[in-house]
């Protein structure tokens, strides 16, 4: 029977065993836990003003490539809106905006890290946005990937495989295996249910 063992485990990677698991098998859970856990981030930036040096089309990428904190609970992919606000400028001295002032109109959905930074600002620049941030995938755009690397080793027995997932910071490493492995299994599921309409 197929099993599953930790090898180790922190706050930013995990490490596993995989036993009695075909190479398919255990490469497609690889893929998914890269790229097929549906995360937040941010999709669309209204730049309200704008007097850095940075264009408006950078700082919309720059904010797309900020991990956010995402719970899984089931919210719908297609229904999915976090406000995030930016209103930043500089007075007297040069100032380095950085996700410690990007605020999250949600509990839950938030910059992974508080020094993360957005732009620069010399004396008299401002900066002021409304970004939001959507569920999304990474096979639609990296931005969405729930994993920095997910990789797979072969041991020295046959059918046994160590997979390692780091997370991005989006996600715990182990909640991206475990959704990584349901998603996988609904994948199944549905495939099965076309084969079998096909032979019907």
């Amino acid at each position: 029977m197929p099993s599953i063992q930790i090898i180790n485990s922190d706050d930013k990677k995990i490490s596993i065993k995989l036993k009695d698991v075909s190479l398919h098998y255990a490469n497609a859970l690889r893929r998914i836990c890269l790229n097929g856990i549906p995360i937040f981030a941010i999709d669309t930036v209204d730049i309200i003003e704008n007097s850095s040096v940075m264009a408006d089309e950078n700082i919309s990428h720059t904010l797309g490539m900020i991990p956010l904190k995402t719970e899984l609970d089931g919210s719908d992919e297609s229904n999915s809106r976090v406000m995030l606000v930016l209103d930043a400028d500089a007075s007297e001295n040069t100032k380095v905006v950085t996700t410690m002032e990007l605020e999250s109109k949600d509990q839950v959905v938030k910059p992974v890290s508080k020094q993360i930074p957005i732009a620069h600002l010399a004396p008299g620049q401002r900066i002021r946005h409304e970004a939001y941030a959507r569920l999304g995938r990474g096979t639609e755009h990296a931005k969405w990937n729930s994993a920095n690397i997910s990789t797979i080793t072969n041991t020295d027995k046959e059918n046994e495989y160590i997979l390692t997932v780091e997370t991005t910071g989006s996600l715990e490493p182990k909640q991206i295996v475990m959704a990584g492995i349901e998603e996988l299994s609904k994948r199944l599921e549905e495939f099965k249910e076309i084969l079998v309409n096909l032979k019907e």
